[in-house]
């Protein structure tokens, strides 16, 4: 089922997620719903908070960028209970970033090259990791979903002062997007 997508001003993308146990309800369902919405909004990641559930769950799928980025080729993963626990600083890179809950808004970005995370997968096995490049990136800025945090909290007080009238209009449901949304009430 193709679930609406939280935009910005939503409480709930304000909130620290919770890690969930293997008996949550319906997850494979929950797990297959946000590949599907993920799918019809052209995506290639997206957070719970995003539909509206504060647990710390995460779909990515960056095979759509294999042409580009052959590497990620059939890269297609769920992220369970994930927390970053180490960034090692010593290489930045800052590149535009976009979001599914901030329709039209691009920003340039700094972040880490490499993060070390824990998560555990579909089967709640633990992973315990290094992670570099492009998907470091990807997984920084859904990870931060987990954490009430949104990319545009990350770029400049300038850059922000000069995106505050799209701010604006999202929060009052002034928008398109191409895929289901659920605004904040006006």
């Amino acid at each position: 089922m193709i679930l609406p997508i939280y935009t910005y001003g939503q409480p709930v993308l304000r909130k620290v997620a919770e890690d969930i146990e293997p008996s949550y309800p319906n997850l494979k369902g929950l797990i297959q719903d946000m590949w599907d919405t993920l799918a019809s909004s052209e995506g290639i990641g997206l957070a719970a908070p995003q539909i509206g559930l504060p647990i710390r769950l995460v779909v990515i799928d960056l095979d759509l960028l294999k042409d580009d980025l052959p590497e990620y080729d059939g890269f297609k993963k769920v992220f369970i209970n994930s927390h970053i626990v180490d960034y090692d600083k010593s290489q930045t890179d800052s590149s535009q970033e976009g979001c599914l809950s901030l329709p039209a808004i691009r920003e340039n970005v700094v972040r880490p090259k490499r993060i070390r995370v824990k998560y555990q997968d579909e089967d709640f096995t633990e992973h315990d990791e290094w992670v570099e490049g492009y998907l470091a990136r990807v997984m920084q800025h859904e990870f931060d979903h987990l954490e009430g945090t949104m990319f545009i909290d990350r770029i400049s007080p300038l850059r922000k002062q000069l995106i505050k009238s799209k701010l604006r209009s999202l929060l009052q449901g002034r928008f398109r997007t191409g895929y289901k949304v659920k605004a904040p009430r006006k």
